[in-house]
């Protein structure tokens, strides 16, 4: 199905916060097998809210807003609605006394929450346990869902509710489509391109290229009327990019790149450390993220100066004069003592330069060295790579990663 999202609020439009909540909703969706048709950032003015939600309504499958759902004076989003609509606001009482049994102070307090019942003529509540409830209309047989502005409440509606409400409004539609997303590391987006050219002269599939930091994700969409022909389609073109995308693949829809290298080592029943100077944590940051972990991560160190790489990781102070702190002598000797010092039977280590400045002739920006010890062996791998700061930063850290999972499958 084909979506809008409309967002809505002043501190948006302001810059005061930044709008994640449509990114969140769009890659939801995205990874659920819709499109999403436009996406729009508008202030708290009535006039604006009624413009765009009957421009969507007019043009795509579903609707979701977000925004301007609260008690104070700014929130206008139902006075939109039910202006724009023609759908006389209406005191939802269950609403109204779920609000009054969870206050503790008076009727001053109810009076300014009581403007939380009043939803738009046949509204739909998502889920009246929630204190900002978010609701659905159908509108000329269009599903419109609005959400809270606050992002996790958000979030929360989106996954319980609204996706399952849209997959089922998809199946009654009497189209199957589905749906895989391709995660990669290591390969340029056109190199990706070139190796799924043939697939995609088959206009029976999309195919769409997405840059995602130092990743590249591919997106296919198989849809047709006949379930089965798109189940059979589908499993012979996932197959033909698996094989085309070969070890650059690493995982699908909402694998990580450190989740798939954490399912690797808990098969293998070995344990993780990691070295970190420049990435400043980046790499162990991305694998506490991954419910878990503790399983397989013994923990990390972050040694951005001299002094810590010899008291913490026992690099030898000669090494560090001899060589310099970045180097493939001293990734090797902070990944082989880290392992030893942890009982870690992996160990990935990384120093570079990060920029902007710090570089040289010998050792610009972007040169980074990668340790990794495994097999009771240890070795260094040099990289040069470009970009910012961050940039230099976050390809360092999915290429550690990657180095962890390449290493376990050889």
């Amino acid at each position: 199905m084909i979506g809008e999202i409309i967002a809505i609020g002043d501190e948006l439009t302001s810059g005061r916060i930044a709008n994640t909540t449509s990114v969140f909703a769009a890659r939801q969706l995205f990874l659920a097998g819709h499109e999403i048709y436009a996406m729009h950032t508008i202030g708290d003015t009535p006039k604006l809210i009624g413009e765009a939600l009957k421009r969507a309504i007019n043009r795509v499958d579903f609707v979701i807003v977000t925004g301007g759902l609260g008690s104070t004076t700014d929130d206008l989003t139902n006075e939109a609605v039910a202006d724009a609509l023609d759908r006389p606001a209406t005191l939802n009482k269950a609403l109204l006394e779920k609000i009054r049994s969870q206050l503790q102070g008076g009727t001053t307090q109810l009076r300014g929450l009581e403007k939380l019942a009043w939803l738009p003529e046949g509204a739909e509540v998502l889920n009246a346990d929630e204190r900002m409830a978010g609701y659905m209309l159908v509108h000329e047989s269009t599903p419109v869902f609005f959400l809270p502005g606050v992002p996790f409440q958000a979030r929360k509606l989106l996954v319980d509710y609204v996706l399952p409400i849209i997959s089922s409004w998809t199946e009654n539609s009497g189209k199957h489509i589905l749906m895989r997303l391709y995660k990669t590391v290591g390969l340029p987006e056109y190199a990706i391109n070139q190796r799924l050219s043939r697939i995609e002269a088959d206009n029976q599939v999309n195919l769409g290229y997405y840059p995602v930091d130092s990743e590249v994700h591919v997106s296919l969409t198989v849809a047709n009327q006949d379930g089965g022909v798109t189940e059979e389609l589908f499993t012979r073109t996932d197959q033909k990019i698996r094989q085309a995308l070969g070890r650059h693949l690493y995982g699908t829809d909402q694998e990580t790149l450190a989740g798939v290298v954490g399912k690797i080592l808990r098969k293998n029943a070995l344990m993780l450390s990691v070295a970190e100077s420049c990435t400043g944590g980046l790499i162990s940051s991305q694998i506490t993220k991954v419910a878990g972990s503790s399983s397989w991560f013994n923990g990390g160190v972050v040694a951005y100066s001299n002094h810590v790489k010899e008291i913490m990781l026992d690099v030898e102070h000669q090494l560090l004069v001899d060589h310099g702190a970045v180097s493939g002598q001293v990734a090797q000797a902070m990944a082989v003592n880290l392992a030893r010092r942890t009982g870690s039977e992996v160990a990935i280590s990384v120093t570079g330069i990060a920029g902007p400045g710090g570089g040289s002739a010998e050792k610009p920006v972007g040169t980074v060295y990668i340790g990794l010890f495994m097999n009771n062996e240890v070795s260094d791998t040099l990289y040069t790579f470009a970009g910012s700061r961050e940039e230099i930063q976050a390809i360092t850290s999915q290429t550690a990663l990657n180095s962890v999972r390449l290493a376990l499958l050889t």
